[in-house]
């Protein structure tokens, strides 16, 4: 119970950040948001993954309790399901500390609207900051990621595996796994 309730806080955090895409979003049913949430990973892992959901006070409750690692969610517009190391590594992200240690994997199987790939921070496409738009994807966490071998190319090819935020602490590899819809 002690775990769940890490990874839930660590979830408020992620969720915080899409929290203005999500009150601009068009309020659907829990049901609805929950077919968006699981449609992130692959049947057998969504299967038993916790299900969250922020509301529009801000507040993160559980749609339904897991019974494996992994939590699902929509960020803004896009559909995550994160074990919990990832889960880790992605509230280090928000909060500017140092990631774990550790290897995560979170999976995007609906792909994603696109982040810079230089500039963990960034929140909208500029002339600069090498936006990539990645159908669906796995992504792989911590300092594993890091020997893969995967180019470190500001504008890479997102049909083909690379490495997103190139020498930044929050560097992790984008898996694609099948062609975009």
């Amino acid at each position: 119970m002690r775990a769940l309730g890490r990874i839930l806080g660590v979830t408020v955090s992620i969720v915080l950040v899409a929290a203005t895409a999500n009150s601009q979003q068009k309020q659907i049913s829990d049901s609805a948001y929950i077919a968006q949430a699981l449609s992130a990973a692959p049947a057998a892992v969504a299967k038993e993954a916790t299900i969250v959901r922020m509301d529009k006070d801000g507040n993160m409750r559980t749609l339904r309790a897991g019974k494996n690692e992994f939590t699902c969610m929509v960020a803004g517009t896009d559909k995550m399901c994160n074990d919990r190391n990832s889960m880790e590594f992605i509230h280090a992200l928000l909060s500017h500390t140092s990631p774990p240690d550790k290897v995560g994997i979170s999976y995007m199987l609906a792909g994603d609207q696109g982040a810079s790939n230089t500039d963990p921070y960034a929140t909208a496409k500029t002339a600069d900051n090498h936006w990539v738009v990645t159908g669906p994807h796995i992504m792989i966490f911590g300092p594993a990621s890091k020997t893969l071998g995967y180019t470190e190319a500001k504008d890479p090819d997102p049909k083909k595996p690379y490495m997103m935020w190139a020498g930044t602490p929050y560097e992790h590899a984008m898996v694609p796994v099948a062609a975009a819809k």
